[in-house]
């Protein structure tokens, strides 16, 4: 049995309804077994850095196995043709913006990518790149960052957000509150953006809207003394 056939049969043997339900319900679509993240991690352990299986389960387009490339991808060997590649498989936001932008922000061309992705005007590859950047911040440190740029980027977020497509709005809002509370340097600009923008309305298909309030995030997590949060490691 190859390392692809055994993935694909470990992934299956942790089916789980209830969880195909959720993740049907955030937008999942067929092929897909339910297992919880959580539980491929031995899977993963076993051909971590496997870029050619990596390559095999994503292009499956079972949920579960592109998740599962995501945690084992070599990044040190994935070029920009890849990401794009991968970026035009990803069809829900759970797959661009938990798997693909979580991948690209290891790599040494993360910030490339995302501008190119920010500026194309698709939904799923605009929140995929705003996502990365939260990625990005909540990990490396300061001094990897042009303070100039990310500011230009929360001005961009104040005039854009609420004309944005949905899923963008989200990773916008997600974008302000990183920058807030894991890049130092820009707190009080984010601060300032996030009241500025207010709540911001979410639609969901078959689901009630939501509202996000970036303001009342921050303030949560300043109280419980997260400002200049940085976390070991992006993916898992």
């Amino acid at each position: 049995m190859t390392d692809f056939e055994m993935a694909m049969q470990e992934l299956e043997a942790l089916s789980n309804e209830r969880m195909k339900k959720s993740y049907i319900s955030n937008g999942a679509q067929e092929p897909l077994f339910g297992a919880a993240t959580g539980k491929m991690k031995p899977i993963a352990k076993k051909i971590k850095g496997n870029q050619l299986v990596a390559e095999q389960l994503y292009a499956t387009g079972n949920y579960d196995a592109m998740y599962l490339a995501g945690m084992i991808a070599d990044t040190s060997s994935m070029t920009e043709s890849d990401f794009e590649r991968w970026i035009d498989a990803a069809y829900f936001y759970m797959i661009s913006d938990h798997v693909v932008s979580v991948t690209l922000a290891e790599t040494d061309f993360a910030q490339a990518v995302a501008d190119k992705w920010i500026a194309s005007g698709e939904e799923l590859r605009m929140s995929a790149g705003w996502s990365c950047y939260c990625w990005l911040l909540g990990n490396r440190k300061d001094g990897e960052f042009s303070t100039s740029k990310l500011a230009g980027m929360l001005e961009q977020v104040e005039k854009t957000i609420h004309d944005s497509p949905d899923r963008t709005k989200s990773s916008m809002n997600n974008f302000v509150y990183t920058v807030a509370i894991s890049y130092v340097p820009l707190h009080e600009q984010a601060v300032e953006t996030a009241k500025a923008i207010g709540p911001v309305e979410i639609n969901r298909e078959k689901k009630k809207s939501s509202t996000l309030l970036a303001s009342e995030n921050i303030q949560k997590a300043l109280d419980r003394g997260q400002l200049g949060f940085k976390r070991k490691h992006v993916r898992c």
